[in-house]
């Protein structure tokens, strides 16, 4: 009786302890779809803020947690260059690289905000410009709660242990971005391996890496282009995918890096990430003067080529095919048979039946919303998302998507949140808060 009570503690404290966890982007399951318990479904800038802490310099990468930690990444302006705008803002032109940066990861106590530690990974000149809208410091870390793996950019990898101890580093190069849009392409870790997507306009590649050493498991070459979109690993019901979205949407084979299906996009280009089910892979790009605007379903089991033919909107490969969905920088959001689009102008919210493609009955654009950067999210039921000034909107599915609520901080918000049992970790253009029902 004993050693059965000792092992039921045991396992409930590991679900709780699996709970409290938010170690890469968009969570475990690269999905947003948390069984974090009592998440607030109100908030603003006075209200249910458990703490703020200031965080100096500037970056979109959203926090990650592992236990009574959150790790932060932020890259701050020494000196300004000859090629960029005045320190006071990035908003007049592209930032280019004569500043003089410090990349930093910080470290704090999810319980208090409190800095636990810093580390400066890496100061000196960008290897690339950056567009007024993006940062230096635009990738969300990983964590496997051993190491907190932080990738900046052009700059490089850092693996760094929980204390801040810098364990490895690795230089994978600096190549140019389209349009001097800098990057955002964060790593993912799945089964021992750590997964970086670097597109870009002239080296662009996917690798494998061992955590422990950073040293590469594998890598493939890919078309020149950039993208934006971090990789995700899909998990159906035929077998485990790695799925790639840039000028076109890749499947490999995790373990070995082999191509295992291709689809051609339009047009466009490709700013968000892939978000899947067991039964089909959602993913599409954003519309430009060029085409785009395209939301594809995919089925598990697909090889080769299955872009549908000229005027087809399915192929072996493609269960449905949408001309006019455009995903734009935020991911698509499955809850409850109904797909999720938050858009970049005006504040559009669009929901899709994940079996047919059909637009369903919706709100439209959301009164007061400015453009959606951040990946949208759930809590009791209901669908969350940040537009840049800091407003997250409200909205219930069923049979007729609703407006119910608004809150705000009062402050731009670029980054998407971490959430683990009864908070939301959100960052903000200048701090982090941890917002928590009182």
């Amino acid at each position: 009786m004993a050693r059965l009570l000792i092992l039921f503690i045991f396992l409930c404290s590991t679900t709780a302890f699996a709970e409290s966890n938010w170690p890469q982007f968009r969570g475990s399951n690269h999905d947003y779809l948390s069984d974090a318990k009592g998440l607030p479904t109100e908030w603003s800038a006075d209200s249910n803020i458990k703490w703020k802490t200031p965080i100096e310099g500037r970056g979109w990468a959203s926090p990650v947690v592992w236990e009574n930690k959150v790790f932060i990444a932020t890259a701050v302006r020494e000196a300004e260059g000859t090629d960029t705008a005045p320190p006071a803002n990035y908003r007049s032109g592209r930032v280019g690289k004569t500043s003089i940066l410090r990349w930093e990861l910080h470290c704090l106590d999810i319980e208090t905000g409190n800095l636990l530690w810093k580390q400066v990974a890496f100061k000196g000149n960008p290897r690339i410009r950056t567009h007024p809208k993006n940062t230096f410091a635009s990738e969300t870390p990983a964590t496997d709660g051993k190491h907190v793996y932080v990738y900046f950019g052009m700059i490089g990898l850092f693996c760094y242990d929980m204390d801040g101890k810098l364990i490895w580093q690795k230089d994978l190069g600096g190549y140019e971005m389209l349009g001097d849009w800098g990057t955002s392409s964060s790593p993912i870790l799945h089964d021992g391996k750590l997964y970086l997507q670097i597109d870009n306009e002239e080296n662009a590649f996917l690798t494998a890496m061992d955590p422990k050493d950073g040293e590469e498991l594998w890598r493939v070459q890919r078309n020149p282009g950039s993208s934006w979109g971090s990789p995700m690993v899909w998990k159906n019901k035929s077998r485990t995918e790695l799925v790639t979205n840039s000028e076109d949407v890749r499947s490999y084979d995790p373990a070995t890096g082999k191509l295992l299906w291709s689809l051609r996009y339009p047009g466009g280009r490709a700013s968000s990430s892939p978000t899947g089910t067991a039964d089909a892979l959602f993913v599409g790009n954003e519309a430009r003067r060029d085409g785009g605007g395209v939301m594809y379903a995919v089925l598990p089991g697909a090889s080769g080529d299955i872009t549908p033919d000229n005027g087809q909107t399915t192929s072996d490969g493609v269960l449905w095919t949408v001309t006019d969905a455009s995903p734009e920088f935020t991911s698509p959001l499955i809850l409850d048979d109904q797909i999720y689009l938050f858009g970049r102008n005006r504040g559009f919210v669009g929901v899709f039946d994940p079996k047919t493609g059909a637009r369903l009955p919706g709100i439209g654009r959301l009164p007061g919303a400015r453009p959606f950067w951040s990946s949208s999210w759930t809590a009791d039921g209901k669908v969350f998302c940040t537009d840049e000034r800091g407003q997250t909107f409200i909205v219930t599915g069923g049979a007729e998507v609703k407006h119910v609520g608004t809150n705000t901080l009062g402050e731009p918000v670029y980054a998407s949140p971490a959430l683990i049992d009864g908070a939301i970790i959100l960052r903000s253009e200048n701090a982090v808060y941890r917002i928590e029902s009182e």
